[in-house]
């Protein structure tokens, strides 16, 4: 794995990356896309994809208001473009919901001989 811009353990992670967004006041409320994202549950996975500025971040913000399951955020930009970067963000992400998650990976990211990709996330 190679490593762009340094080791992603020595710069400090911006937390703001891992909190849901509040919903706005006012938005427009999309019953029959929430319902879309309820049906999410019965799901492995959910991808939402649409242009920039059309709501995808308020939708599902507001989706997540009124869930009653736990959910982990992540915000990514294009410098999260590293395996290790995006790996170290996203461990750090599921820990707000789940803070007993193994923090073994997260050594194996420090490491001097970062192991490959499916070894980290099987840990």
């Amino acid at each position: 794995m190679r490593r762009n811009g340094g080791d992603p353990m020595s710069v400090p992670l911006l937390t703001t990356k891992l909190h849901v967004p509040s919903p706005r006041p006012g938005a427009v409320v999309r019953p029959r896309l929430t319902e879309r994202l309820n049906e999410a549950f019965h799901r492995k996975l959910t991808l939402i994809s649409a242009p920039a500025g059309s709501g995808k971040t308020t939708l599902v913000a507001e989706w997540l208001a009124g869930c009653p399951h736990p959910a982990a955020w992540l915000s990514l930009d294009e410098g999260d473009n590293d395996a290790a970067r995006l790996l170290t963000y996203l461990f750090a992400a599921a820990k707000t919901i789940a803070g007993s998650i193994e923090d073994g990976a997260l050594r194996m990211l420090q490491a001097p001989q970062t192991p490959p990709v499916e070894t980290i996330v099987t840990a």
